[in-house]
């Protein structure tokens, strides 16, 4: 072999052929999409009602997410199920049917969550149909609430019913969530999908921590001061952390609101890293492109299908005052002689006997309207003025308040270890157990949040609260032991922070007495 001869080979890889490039290794998710789309997993139901939970494949269990029907790992044979509910909204009736579904098919109590949904346990798969007959009457689905499909719009509780807000958007939320619900289109995304959507002037959603988040804003368009929304993107809690949504200086208003979601999120679709799991929210193909190529892709698509030459509009002015409330109390309505009454649910976890005392008292003292807010807790609007005495004196009242201490009324906490395989401890005990110790030994203190999330997927916003519990499992002195790393000092509205890590490895065991120092210094600042 004469020296020509060997320079080829060696540049060829050893061999006359150049070799094939490799490629790409795909993740079990991202091939569990390319098999079918995850929608289809409904025709499969019958089959297994017929043969039960058993004989659903180990990756078919994933796909029912699609349907909102979860396998829980601790739970073998036990589901859980996600149910959809736009910015909150619900009602008596369906307060009762979901509370007659869990005394029938479930534990007998059921989870609020952090994205304004309720969620089902404890049932079979031989009962999926049956339950998801009963939700049918009263408007309720579970379509899409899990896996990498856009989650739950969320928006202000109190949406129309507020002085505080800058206009009504929840029927933009509805918008958005009609656009995609049950469309294909939108169900080979990279990952899990969240959406903020609110008039409201309080800052009582967490705006910066969604993939698109419109808060309230107005500008001047042909000499009309319109009201609509600044939008923001690239928001999120878990995947490494709190990241704050990056301001896409995009003023959009309430009719084109939803198709601008719409946009967004096919851009995510086709231009988003699938690579990774940890890495494939929006934020990292925001961090790749940059915040001015993502927003000329925005406008030469939402654009493109309005009028020719038209281009995106400027963010308005931003309309969100500097505090931030959670609507827990008694409060006006914009409706003369009306109110509101927010209630505290503890840790966000309701017997069914509270389920149907909730429908009761919705339709004795309200209109049978009911909401459901971020910290887990409800809301029962349309109240009289004259019917507040009465309704302030129910037994129901004592054990749902609406004057709580505060470190009751701040405590928010994911599902933890009982019933999420990701959880790496057990969160709502733990925190039932601080707030008994913080009451009885600080009594009331100021206004403070307390989030608990079970692992780093940040479920209960743990960083952007005031103080943040962040489990894990860790050796300490040998042994391995439930602790959690403490945050302090997060933030939502209009110029928000993550917040900062000050303690490591915290024992649960330790951690009320810990809190009881830390709660009265944080009060003060």
């Amino acid at each position: 072999m004469n020296a020509l001869e060997k320079k080829k080979r060696r540049l060829s890889g050893g061999s006359g052929v150049r070799k094939k490039a490799r490629a790409p290794k795909i993740t079990a998710a991202e091939a569990l999409k390319r098999e079918k789309n995850g929608l289809e997993v409904i025709d499969d139901i019958p089959c297994y009602i017929r043969n039960g939970w058993e004989s659903i494949p180990q990756a078919e269990r994933d796909r029912l997410k699609y349907v909102g029907v979860f396998y829980r790992k601790q739970t073998p044979g036990a589901f859980m199920m996600r149910l959809r509910m736009s910015s909150g909204v619900s009602n008596a009736e369906q307060f009762r049917v979901i509370a007659e579904i869990s005394e029938t098919y479930g534990p007998g109590f059921i989870d609020l969550t952090t994205r304004q949904q309720i969620q089902l346990r404890g049932f079979a798969i031989e009962n999926v149909q049956n339950i998801w007959n009963q939700l049918e009457t009263v408007g309720l689905n579970s379509l899409q609430t899990g896996f990498d499909n856009i989650r739950g719009v969320t928006g202000c509780p109190v949406s129309g019913l507020t002085p505080n807000e800058l206009f009504d958007a929840s029927h933009v939320a509805k918008q958005f969530t009609t656009l995609f619900v049950g469309n294909k289109e939108y169900t080979d995304i990279p990952r899990k999908f969240n959406v903020g959507i609110t008039g409201c002037m309080d800052n009582c959603t967490h705006a910066a921590s969604q993939d698109i988040s419109l808060t309230p804003a107005v500008k001047e368009i042909d000499g009309v001061e319109t009201k609509g929304f600044n939008v923001a993107v690239g928001g999120k809690m878990g995947s490494g952390g709190y990241t704050v949504a990056a301001e896409l200086d995009v003023f959009v208003t309430q009719e084109e609101a939803a198709a601008l979601c719409g946009h967004i999120t096919l851009i995510f679709r086709d231009h988003g890293p699938r690579v990774s799991r940890n890495k494939s929210r929006l934020a990292f193909l925001i961090a790749d492109w940059g915040v001015e190529r993502f927003r000329e892709e925005v406008e030469r698509r939402h654009c493109k299908g309005i009028a020719t030459g038209k281009t995106l509009l400027q963010a308005g002015k931003d309309m969100r005052g500097k505090k931030r409330a959670d609507h827990v109390g008694i409060y006006a309505q914009k409706q003369p002689d009306l109110n509101y009454i927010g209630l505290v649910v503890p840790v966000g976890r309701m017997t069914t006997a509270q389920l149907f005392e909730v429908a009761r008292i919705a339709d004795t003292y309200g209109s049978g309207d009911i909401r459901l807010t971020q910290e887990q807790n409800l809301i029962i609007p349309n109240v009289p003025s004259l019917k507040l005495g009465d309704l302030t004196v129910e037994p129901l009242l004592q054990e749902l308040r609406y004057e709580p201490s505060e470190v009751m009324r701040g405590m928010v906490s994911c599902t933890g270890i009982d019933y999420c395989h990701f959880s790496l401890i057990e969160t709502k005990e733990r925190a039932m157990e601080a707030i008994r110790h913080l009451e009885a030994k600080l009594g009331n203190t100021k206004p403070l949040s307390i989030n608990w999330s079970g692992c780093p997927n940040g479920c209960g916003n743990h960083a952007a609260a005031d103080i943040g519990l962040l489990g894990k499992r860790t050796k300490i002195d040998g042994v391995i032991t439930d602790a959690v790393d403490v945050f302090v000092g997060g933030k939502t509205g209009p110029n928000p922070k993550p917040a900062t890590k000050l303690l490591e490895n915290v024992p649960c065991d330790e951690l009320p007495e810990v809190l009881e120092g830390l709660v009265p210094y944080l009060s003060r600042r």
